[in-house]
């Protein structure tokens, strides 16, 4: 049980860590300290959501509805280009500084309906959680629910670490000019995977 538990927590890991969306935003969230702990909490429960229901077999639903797959891509692309734009436009104003010491933006409810798009808008995740992590939990045996687990709790670990690690940056985001890279970055990272979310699918 425990070899299974590991190598999904590694593999979970493996997959998350990668800059996205989805890291971008809890970052963000993180360096602001608004609303981290719903943000990180959606982040990591949609996450066990799509995990679950890998190692339950809806990898295979998945490949059988490829319209399902055509919607969420280029709802997924309109979506990273509008929030692409946002980030660049903050950028421009250099706005975001005014938020270095910790004010809250927007409503929690906000925060959590943004990183619920930026999670199961993005057709890369389903192939990440759903048929990657459900195909590897199919040569345990037996040991799914332990593969599945520690995929869980890698997501649990990272998301946690990065939202409420951010902080640490705070004394660096105290000057404006770090929060116009940091939305920079995150604009160049939105419009990038809309670009290969448009080109390659």
């Amino acid at each position: 049980m425990f070899p299974a538990l590991l190598t999904g927590f590694g593999l979970g890991l493996s997959l998350i860590v990668a800059i996205g969306a989805q890291n971008a935003f809890v970052l963000r969230q993180g360096v602001r300290r608004a609303h981290v702990l719903p943000v990180v909490l959606t982040c990591a429960l949609s996450d066990a959501v799509l995990i679950a229901a890998g190692v339950a077999g809806f990898g295979v639903l998945a490949e059988r509805l490829p319209w399902l797959a055509l919607v969420l891509r280029w709802g997924g692309v309109a979506f990273l280009l509008a929030y692409g734009a946002r980030a660049f436009l903050s950028a421009w104003r250099g706005s975001g500084a005014l938020k270095a010491e910790g004010a809250a933006e927007g409503s929690a409810l906000a925060a959590v309906a943004t990183c619920l798009a930026l999670t199961w808008l993005n057709p890369h995740v389903y192939l990440d959680t759903v048929v990657l992590i459900g195909s590897v939990a199919a040569r345990w045996p037996g040991q799914g629910v332990a593969f599945g687990l520690g995929a869980v709790t890698a997501s649990f670990v990272f998301f946690f670490s990065l939202g409420y690690g951010a902080r640490l940056l705070a004394p660096f985001f105290a000057r404006p000019v770090a929060w116009r890279l940091l939305d920079t970055l995150i604009g160049v990272v939105m419009w990038t995977i809309a670009a290969r979310l448009a080109f390659h699918g």
